[in-house]
């Protein structure tokens, strides 16, 4: 494709600069929207002599003034002061940045809600300020790919970490209860690997139907974990045609779930969590060595000073390893699982991009 137009003008530099400056701005103004609501809810407390835990009326009578001002809902409003108390009392290095215009709101959101379990003022001071010092870097992630991130953060840092996460993982169950007319209502909580798997899996079996079944996507997914349960390979179709194409097609295989993980916490000696592919979140440690005792294990090399392959596509060692060290697509807000990416050179091989490590990404 040929370019009608220069790829920058002194123009359009000036532009772009100016939309950044403008974003500047803006952090900096919702940082010290919080900051006012922050020092309201201060004043407000001092004045009534209430402890910190009696303040529950004091937050809702400050909402209400903030709801007023703003001339917005109180849930909003007493978000807004749960925010700014955050950035007052828990995380002021965070909120130094914030209020610099290095990190937009929703990165701020993000950190608050990820790092709102931590109770110990010490291990909370190390958070606030390892992400203080590393947040500025992180704006361009999706959603799922930040909380990954604080969560490792906290997981280093937080030694009652593990124990939290097997106290919740014990209340894992399956719920089911009759409805009537023949219908059940079916919930539960799982691992999330389990959870995906099954996510996938069903997907798989609801596909294995022919393009003229009546049922809704969603219907048929209901329907699979049915056949799931009967331990078929592939899902009945309803269309009533005789020349019905369903029984040609191939019947749903197994579904792979992929995860990241250090060895130490594959052997069940480290306490490192792993990332699954696609996902937010961590998962603990000792789920890590469970898993690991009955999947594929495939150890990954890294590249460390190897040079640049003399081709244009990178042998698998070298795939692989980008993959994992990327999870998801590079470009800014993407998400999509690095499984489903290809790898692209940053510099084009063409014009002499090596094919290393550092110069190869996923698209």
């Amino acid at each position: 494709m040929e370019r009608c137009y220069p790829s920058a003008t002194p123009e359009s530099a000036a532009l772009v600069q100016r939309i950044g400056v403008v974003a500047r701005v803006e952090n900096r103004a919702a940082a010290e929207q919080l900051a006012a609501i922050g020092e309201l809810f201060a004043y407000r407390l001092s004045r009534c002599s209430e402890c910190e835990d009696w303040a529950v009326d004091t937050e809702a009578a400050v909402s209400a003034e903030v709801a007023a001002q703003l001339r917005i809902g109180q849930g909003l409003a007493a978000a807004k002061v749960r925010y700014a108390r955050a950035m007052r009392e828990r995380l002021p290095r965070v909120g130094e940045v914030f209020r610099a215009g290095e990190i937009n709101f929703r990165l701020f959101a993000t950190i608050v809600y990820r790092t709102d379990l931590i109770t110990d003022r010490r291990v909370l001071a190390a958070v606030d300020a390892e992400l203080a010092a590393t947040a500025a870097r992180w704006p361009s992630m999706t959603r799922g790919r930040l909380a990954a991130r604080v969560d490792a953060v906290v997981a280093k840092a937080d030694a009652d970490a593990v124990r939290r996460a097997e106290k919740q993982a014990a209340s894992r169950h399956v719920w089911i209860a009759e409805m009537g007319e023949g219908l059940s209502h079916l919930e539960g909580t799982v691992s999330s690997p389990d959870a995906h798997a099954l996510d996938k899996r069903l997907d798989a079996l609801a596909a294995t139907v022919c393009e003229h079944d009546p049922r809704t996507g969603e219907q048929r997914r209901a329907d699979a974990l049915g056949a799931l349960a009967a331990g078929a390979d592939r899902l009945g179709c309803r269309c009533g045609r005789a020349d019905c194409a369903a029984g040609t097609r191939p019947a749903a295989g197994p579904v792979v779930i992929h995860l990241i993980a250090e060895r130490a916490s594959v052997k069940g000696t480290g306490g490192g969590p792993a990332v699954e592919v696609g996902t937010e979140g961590l998962l603990p440690a000792q789920l890590v060595a469970e898993l690991a005792a009955s999947a594929r294990l495939m150890p990954l090399v890294h590249p460390a000073d190897a040079p640049p392959e003399n081709r244009y596509a990178p042998p698998a060692a070298l795939a692989d390893f980008v993959r994992c060290r990327d999870l998801t697509c590079r470009w800014p807000g993407c998400d999509r699982p690095a499984t489903e990416c290809d790898l692209d050179h940053t510099i084009p091989y063409a014009e002499g991009g090596p094919t290393h490590a550092s110069k190869l990404k996923c698209c």
